[in-house]
């Protein structure tokens, strides 16, 4: 291809031009209707030109695809830097997203974690209040102790009273089941999310802004380098 000054006559030029191509052309993605086969050659000074050398436009046409593929480049890398630091900033909000839906399950959670405790330990108080006599709780917890527990009692000793008798053990068994609910509720409603933590938080913005302040900005110096080369080659 590149001794088209030796193919013989013009003829024989032709021929092996076609040839080439129709190879060429045989290779999936190649554009078949638009390909050109320039007539290239390395000059050599004692002999003469024997057909027209086009290795000039060939030399223009690689130059010109460089400069597009440099462009094409140093534009992506633009790009590149954006979507980084529009990716750690994605990251972020996503983590301090998780961060608050933490803090609100970790608060939804130790609430029924504190009724399934509650519930029980007030219906076993209520029993043990029951057969106690007030005297005796009164002598151990004092006035104000004893009123602070009638107080807490009395929501469960309003239910426990307006059970029938014979209904009392289903009501107990009701109350045992309820507990369990509000456990399993708790344990499901305090499921935690991954976060991020401090360093790796640190990390990503780390990134971020070397990417920002050394990378982007290298791309506008290497940006300028290259238009100045390309206008001095111009005026050349």
């Amino acid at each position: 291809m590149s001794k088209a000054d030796e193919a013989g006559h013009e003829s024989d030029r032709q021929r092996v031009m076609m040839q080439i191509v129709q190879e060429l052309c045989k290779r999936p993605g190649l554009n078949r209707t638009g390909f050109d086969m320039p007539t290239i050659y390395i000059p050599n000074p004692t002999k003469p030109n024997r057909c027209v050398n086009q290795i000039e436009e060939v030399c223009k046409d690689v130059e010109k695809t460089i400069n597009q593929t440099i462009q094409n480049t140093l534009n992506t890398l633009e790009k590149d830097c954006e979507k980084i630091g529009a990716l750690v900033d994605e990251a972020i909000w996503k983590d301090n997203g998780a961060k608050s839906s933490n803090y609100r399950a970790f608060f939804r959670g130790g609430l029924l974690y504190i009724l399934s405790i509650t519930l029980p330990l007030a219906l076993m108080l209520n029993l043990v209040v029951g057969v106690v006599s007030d005297q005796f709780l009164k002598a151990n917890l004092g006035p104000n102790g004893f009123e602070t527990l009638k107080l807490y009692l009395a929501p469960v000793r309003t239910f426990w009273r307006g059970v029938p008798e014979e209904h009392q053990i289903y009501a107990g068994v009701f109350l045992i089941l309820l507990t369990f609910v509000m456990v399993f509720l708790a344990r499901a409603s305090s499921k935690l999310s991954p976060t991020l933590s401090r360093k790796q938080k640190r990390s990503l913005l780390d990134k971020q802004e070397y990417v920002q302040s050394v990378v982007k900005a290298k791309k506008k110096t290497l940006y300028t380098e290259y238009l100045q080369q390309t206008v001095s080659d111009h005026d050349l």
